[in-house]
């Protein structure tokens, strides 16, 4: 075996682990997997004898990629953005979605992280996810092992200070089945008993789309307002696991979506929605839109 092809099985041992690492800093499957190639084209180009640990040299790499995106995008306070959803078949066995959904994070943890500085962020997801010492991670950060240790600290404590999500499935089933219900019925008093008085929707429709409803809408009767859009989102959708939680997903050309629930005390707290054609189309749903058209595919929400 010459070097390069021993240095390509040596990077391969590691990409699901790197796209992993770079999912969680970025919420984004496309430019995880940019930031992985990236990692790649380096490692090519290095002296691959002077790296003692590929596997760290690799996070490293991919850590320093994601920080600088991180770092650029410096979206303003008015645009919303939705993390990229990992969407899976409930019961199905299909090892491509098997496989996105080990890479999987709570859509919960995910819509959290996006409040994080860049920093913050890398730092807390190299130490605490994949236990990187703090003395390896300080020299990414500009910062020493006990500023890089107070760093993950800050941030650990603002993800765990946020109220956590029911995740018992068939509650989670019954409590968004009864949202679609009410919907459907147009049933008011339902819909507000369904939804935490505190609830916030994002909706991401990409720069140029056009919006059908506000990118963002807080408060249950706010959101109720907004009833008759999830109306006819609910007759193109059905269910699917998002990111391991019960979600929908609507594959109609026109109303193409997915709809990410967070629920917590029996009741939705959260709603995201990608309708980003642009970002939607870099999501590979191609297996997932197939079993939905099959007669063994999750119930209609409706």
């Amino acid at each position: 075996m010459d070097q390069g092809d021993w240095l390509a099985e040596r990077f391969e041992e590691h990409r699901a682990r790197l796209r992993a690492v770079a999912y969680r800093m970025l919420g984004s499957l496309s430019e995880a997997d940019d930031a992985v190639q990236d990692a790649w084209l380096r490692l090519a180009r290095a002296d691959s004898g002077a790296i003692d640990d590929i596997g760290a040299w690799l996070t490293t790499v991919v850590a320093r990629v994601c920080l600088d995106a991180l770092r650029s995008k410096r979206r303003s306070p008015e645009v919303v953005r939705v993390p990229d959803p990992v969407v899976h078949v409930e019961g199905s066995t299909d090892p491509a979605q098997a496989a996105l959904l080990a890479d999987a994070v709570g859509l919960a943890l995910l819509v959290m992280m996006e409040t994080l500085a860049p920093e913050e962020r890398v730092a807390l997801v190299l130490h605490d996810v994949f236990g990187v010492r703090f003395d390896e991670i300080a020299p990414l950060m500009d910062r020493t092992p006990a500023a890089t240790r107070q760093l993950v600290s800050r941030a650990r404590r603002r993800v765990r200070a946020a109220p956590v999500p029911d995740t018992e499935p068939a509650g989670q089933r019954r409590v968004v089945d009864a949202f679609f219900k009410a919907v459907t019925d147009g049933d008011m008093e339902a819909l507000l008993a369904v939804l935490d008085p505190d609830v916030v929707v994002r909706a991401d429709f990409g720069a140029s789309a056009h919006a059908r409803m506000p990118r963002e809408v807080r408060g249950a009767r706010a959101v109720a307002a907004t009833s008759l859009w999830f109306a006819r989102f609910a007759a193109f959708g059905r269910r699917v696991l998002v990111n391991g939680a019960v979600g929908v997903i609507a594959t109609e050309t026109q109303w193409r979506s997915v709809m990410g629930f967070i629920v917590r005390r029996g009741r939705i707290a959260e709603i995201d929605i990608l309708a980003d054609p642009e970002r939607l189309e870099g999501l590979d749903l191609t297996g997932v839109d197939s079993q939905l058209r099959s007669p063994a595919s999750g119930s209609d929400p409706s």
